[in-house]
């Protein structure tokens, strides 16, 4: 919008002064606030400064020492509708690349009277584009605004009343729920700009009147929180009749309505309107509005009042409708979630969901638990592409396919490939992220799969956290598109008093910032927050709620006891693929964490020695992979057993290797190692076991 009067070459003007390209600043500004009341500003948006002249202090009514260089402390002055409208414009113009941006506004001076303001900003950017600072100028535009009201035939009364309902709509445009509304219509300054002593809103109930806001205090009638819509009360009238009832007098009050007349008496009232809220042809509330003021309502008054009913109504329509859509997405998600998490032996447990609250925006985020044979235990953490209804069900779908496979007793690697060629035969484009992880409590080991999903994390007993680098395949879905299913397995060890911590991308996902740093603020957040572990997990979901996270979130927390680590029985087993080095050098690593978590320290060379020539042998010897099987048995004595099947129904043979043989002395290895070891058949296959006495 043009200044006026000049306004536009006085903020061209303004601008090469500020960048030293003309003559003094204090004394061109003087000149141009003497001619025109108008006064400049210099915003710095990097810091947030806005340095005014005192011509410009002097356009708002404000002595110096009331303003502190901070656009904040003009919220005395602006009305707070025209704020909401300012902020808005302002923040368009830097999105969108304007170059500069302009508007008329009201602020309120320090006698109550209301002023009409110009503002004409220019805005600075830097060599990339991104806007640094913006010079401008204010000016009264009272005059100029009374001039063209003159000439329009428009008097003040009616371009207030234009405004208050221009200003309303605008601020309800940003209400999201039926709460946003109420809290706009009980604002401090609502009840002054609609000119009312007195406000009251009713929405309809089965067949009732939920009266949901009203102002000021003092002002509620007892007996009238629900009110049926055949009771003698206003809002009940123009609910039955779907039009809107003024009330001119004290006397059209009392003879209209005598069963509320004696209750409001007091408060002064010498007028009322009361507005149905309609919404596609039908009542969903009223609106009262009641004055000490005046008496009667002008053809233009009535047009405005009704004007602002609509207004509200269609506010509250989406706002009702968000929360209903809102309310069954997030019950779809909710019952998609696990209804309980198991109890787990030796660990404590901790899940969080929190939704996105962007209506149907609920997302595919879940968490599960999986107990285990043999001490171990699944913890699953996912997130499904997309957030609507369809991620959540498809989510559901997922998460139970998944612990389906787990239970079945496939590795860690084979549950992931088995879910993607799921999600991929499910006639979805959906892909997902996911972790999944299987730890084996007894011994602390850890066996992680990752699937496109952000790294886990490890939270020590002092509360420092670090970071997990764990290999990743694609998300699911896409690996099973692309025929890439091989998903590597990275093997941790999980110590007695350590926390693995999983979650999904909406706990680190900050605007502005990249992955890394959201990584960083979450482990600091973890190193600072409490010990106890539903608290910890209350701490992260309460910290993304005030942040204003718009994604859902999902926190999966597991702590290793003490008592797990005990030396008693225990058991350990994982799937050894052929030609896959990884799994092999993974196998050993389990291996040597288990011996040393079942306290049989003293043989542990000769167990790794041994578990490795059978798995090898197997992998050499036969068609298939290998299944390695560690476990403690009880008796008189404590032993410790290994077990390698394979698939091949061959036995063993013992032979004696010559002075150059480099074969053959496999077998002679494990019987001079174990105290007793042997070949068993089973099924299609066979298992090479043999057993280790170890200390108590």
């Amino acid at each position: 919008m043009n200044a006026g009067n000049g306004g536009g070459d006085a903020v061209e003007r303004l601008s090469r002064v500020l960048e030293g390209k003309g003559a003094g600043t204090a004394r061109i500004l003087a000149a141009f606030g003497t001619a025109f009341r108008m006064g400049g500003f210099d915003w710095d948006l990097a810091d947030g400064t806005m340095i005014m002249d005192e011509a410009a202090l002097d356009v708002f009514d404000l002595d110096r020492a009331d303003y502190d260089d901070r656009p904040e402390s003009l919220g005395s002055r602006v009305l707070p509708d025209e704020a909401r409208r300012l902020d808005t414009l302002v923040a368009q113009a830097l999105k969108d690349g304007s170059a500069e941006y302009g508007a008329y506004f009201r602020i309120r001076r320090r006698d109550g009277g209301h002023q009409w303001t110009h503002t004409q900003g220019i805005v600075h950017r830097d060599d990339t584009g991104r806007p640094v600072r913006i010079v401008g100028v204010v000016r009264d535009a009272t005059h100029e605004l009374s001039e063209s009201a003159a000439r329009l035939g428009l008097d003040e009364g009616r371009r207030r009343r234009a405004g208050v309902v221009e200003g309303t709509t605008a601020a309800l445009a940003y209400a999201r729920t039926v709460q946003d509304v109420i809290d706009l219509l009980n604002d401090s300054h609502a009840l002054e700009h609609f000119g009312a002593a007195s406000l009251v809103m009713g929405l309809l109930d089965a067949g009732r009147i939920h009266l949901v806001a009203e102002g000021p205090d003092g002002a509620f009638v007892p007996g009238t929180r629900f009110t049926r819509v055949d009771e003698p009360y206003p809002m009940s009238e123009v609910i039955r009749t779907l039009r809107p009832r003024f009330i001119e007098s004290p006397r059209d009050f009392a003879d209209s309505f005598p069963v509320l007349w004696p209750h409001i008496s007091g408060l002064g009232i010498t007028a009322a309107v009361y507005l149905p809220l309609i919404a596609q042809a039908r009542p969903i509330g009223a609106l009262g509005l009641l004055y000490s003021d005046k008496t009667g309502f002008s053809e233009d008054e009535r047009t405005l009042l009704v004007a602002l009913g609509s207004s509200i109504a269609q506010s509250l329509q989406r706002a009702m409708l968000y929360e209903q859509e809102h309310d069954l997405a997030e019950g779809l998600q909710q019952a998609m979630l696990p209804r309980r998490i198991p109890d787990v032996p030796g660990a404590q447990t901790a899940v969080r969901y929190r939704s996105a609250r962007l209506g149907r925006d609920i997302g595919g985020d879940w968490y599960d638990i999986i107990a285990l044979p043999g001490g171990r235990v699944g913890a699953v953490i996912g997130d499904v592409q997309g957030h609507d209804t369809h991620a959540a069900a498809v989510m559901g779908q997922l998460r139970i396919v998944l612990r389906a496979y787990a239970a079945e007793g496939h590795t860690p690697a084979t549950v992931m490939a088995r879910a993607s060629v799921f999600l991929h035969e499910l006639d979805t484009e959906r892909f997902a992220t996911c972790t999944y992880a299987e730890v084996d409590l007894g011994t602390g080991v850890v066996q992680v799969v990752r699937a496109g999903h952000v790294d886990p994390l490890i939270r020590e007993m002092d509360g420092r956290c670090r970071r997990i680098p764990v290999e990743g395949g694609l998300p699911l879905g896409l690996s099973a598109e692309f025929g890439r299913l091989d998903y590597p397995v990275t093997t941790l060890e999980l110590d007695p008093g350590q926390t693995l911590m999983l979650y999904t991308d909406g706990l680190v996902e900050k605007p502005g910032s990249d992955l890394d740093e959201g990584l960083q603020w979450l482990s600091s957040l973890v190193r600072r927050g409490p010990a106890d572990l539903q608290e910890l997990a209350d701490h992260l979901c309460d910290v993304v709620a005030d942040r204003g996270g718009e994604d859902d979130v999902a926190i999966l927390l597991l702590r290793r006891q003490a008592a797990a680590a005990a030396h008693g029985a225990g058991r350990f087993q994982q799937h050894v693929a052929q030609n896959d080095p990884e799994a092999l050098s993974s196998a050993r690593h389990m291996i040597r964490a288990a011996v040393r978590a079942w306290g049989a320290e003293e043989r542990a060379d000769e167990i790794e020695l041994v578990a490795d020539e059978l798995m090898t042998n197997a992998l050499m010897h036969t068609d298939g992979g290998a299944i390695v099987t560690l476990r403690i048995l009880g008796g008189t004595e404590r032993r410790l057993r290994v077990e390698v099947e394979d698939r091949s129904s061959a036995l063993p043979r013992r032979r004696e290797a010559g002075e150059a043989g480099v074969s053959g002395r496999g077998l002679l290895l494990v019987d001079q190692l174990s105290d007793v070891w042997g070949v068993e058949s089973r099924g299609s296959g066979k298992c090479v076991w043999c057993e280790f006495t170890v200390q108590n």
